[in-house]
């Protein structure tokens, strides 16, 4: 090939390549989650990375004009499929397919890659993994939302956050649902603006003043891009703004008096009452402005939220979002009846970045012991030494060009940052002894020979 035809090694825009001891926090973390997922009863499920486009839908779009325009669609000999760009599409399918086959309720999680056309400028990206457990069927609803903010508390406990280092926010939708048939909000396409924009309040450079522009007429950002608004008045708006205000849920049924709301307020006091018998209540918090942007929330919502400070690579700090989020909802849109849902989505991936920014997370990579190869005509003797290291569950590898000084394979090890190298040569091997360097250990006194038969228990005491 010629050296112009040579291709520039790159990844498309909004994608990301994983390794070192990030990728390895990010199996640990996948291992503990899945783990507790299975504690609290949840069965695995593996479903298509594809779906017919139909069984898609446009929930996540905000473009009017192309409702598809988030979704990765192909034609496939005439017919559209889609990549998902959630874990709940694919359930509701399942399920809806399966329902007879299935305990109810049906308590399922599911790991696995998500696809979204993410803009290449806000920093999002395209593809990513999601750990999601759902309850569907028919369920007692305020108990299955307690369940899922324990298996929240307990998962993230179990990878090494402190309670006190975040948040369970909970609210529910028909809370603001009753407000906007107060305000004589009925237009879907108006509500669907109004619960986007409440949802953005915490994002960055919006704030109370950029969801009240969004609710009004239009929001024109730093850069001059506009974005049309909800187009409310200036009243409406301000009565939203003024519910975003109100941290009590006693306050708020004194504010706002119509039956949906007084619903939604009184499933949420149920549901805190259940949590008193459980282990983390004094976690959660009411919060109105959770609303959630995706149109499938019916009831119960919940966010979960860090409360220590994260930084982008460039040192500044930033808001992580949520780590943990999802609700209750109610799939109509398959034939047969309607059945109940409600489900959690931890972002393995937020929760990898931050997590790993935290000094407590120091990532144990069980790094191999190098087994060096001084002659080569000993190889036979330097695999007896391998097959006794695996064989008592001690990582290890071989170095594997025979004819390379010690100088690289040491160099080798270091670049991997391995902490041991096992040095054998012919007067090693006629005396029956082994040497073991510490690559990490202070120099002059980072070295030892030890008899073949300690082998085990020397490096046990090492690593």
């Amino acid at each position: 090939m010629n050296k112009e035809n040579k291709l520039v090694p790159s990844l498309p825009r909004g994608f990301q390549d994983s390794w070192g001891s990030d990728l390895i926090l990010k199996k640990k973390l996948l291992k503990i989650i899945e783990q507790n997922f299975i504690k609290f009863g949840f069965s695995p499920l593996e479903t298509s990375p594809m779906e017919y486009s139909s069984m898609i839908g446009n929930s996540l779009a905000e473009d009017e004009e192309n409702p598809m325009s988030d979704i990765y669609t192909f034609d496939d000999d005439g017919t559209d499929i889609s990549l998902i760009y959630d874990l709940s599409v694919p359930l509701a399918r399942f399920y809806s397919q399966n329902y007879m086959n299935l305990p109810n309720p049906y308590k399922r999680y599911q790991m696995g890659t998500v696809f979204r056309r993410e803009k290449s400028s806000n920093g999002r990206w395209k593809s990513f993994e999601q750990c999601d457990c759902d309850i569907v069927g028919k369920f007692d609803i305020k108990q299955a939302n307690s369940e899922l903010i324990n298996v929240i508390g307990s998962t993230l406990i179990s990878c090494g956050l402190k309670k006190s280092d975040f948040t369970i926010n909970v609210s529910n939708r028909k809370i603001i649902q009753g407000l906007m048939d107060q305000l004589k909000i009925f237009d879907e396409k108006q509500k669907k603006k109004v619960l986007r924009a409440i949802d953005k309040l915490d994002k960055k450079g919006f704030g109370l003043k950029g969801v009240e522009e969004l609710l009004k007429k239009e929001r024109r950002d730093a850069s001059g891009a506009v974005t049309k608004g909800a187009n409310l008045s200036d009243n409406q708006a301000k009565e939203i703004i003024d519910f975003l205000k109100i941290k009590d849920l006693k306050d708020l049924s004194k504010k706002i008096d119509n039956p949906l709301t007084k619903q939604g307020i009184n499933e949420l006091e149920d549901l805190f009452d259940i949590l008193n018998y459980g282990d983390y209540a004094d976690l959660v918090k009411f919060d109105p402005k959770i609303c959630r942007g995706l149109d499938i929330y019916t009831g119960f919502i919940v966010e979960t939220n860090l409360n220590f400070e994260v930084k982008n690579p460039k040192g500044k700090i930033v808001e992580p979002g949520s780590i943990c989020s999802g609700g209750e909802y109610l799939v109509t849109k398959f034939k047969g009846d309607p059945f109940l849902g409600s489900g959690i989505s931890i972002g393995i991936s937020r929760l990898v970045w931050c997590l790993s920014q935290k000094n407590k997370n120091e990532v144990d990579e069980q790094k191999p012991v190098l087994v060096c190869i001084m002659d080569e005509k000993y190889l036979d003797k330097y695999y007896e030494l391998l097959n006794i290291l695996r064989n008592n569950g001690i990582n290890s590898e071989i170095f594997l060009e025979s004819n390379k000084k010690l100088s690289k394979q040491l160099d080798y090890a270091n670049r991997k940052s391995l902490k041991i190298a096992l040095i054998c040569g012919e007067n090693e091997f006629k005396e029956n002894k082994i040497t073991l360097k510490n690559l990490q250990g202070e120099k002059g006194n980072n070295q030892i020979t030890i008899q073949k038969e300690n082998l085990v228990n020397e490096i046990k005491k090492l690593i």
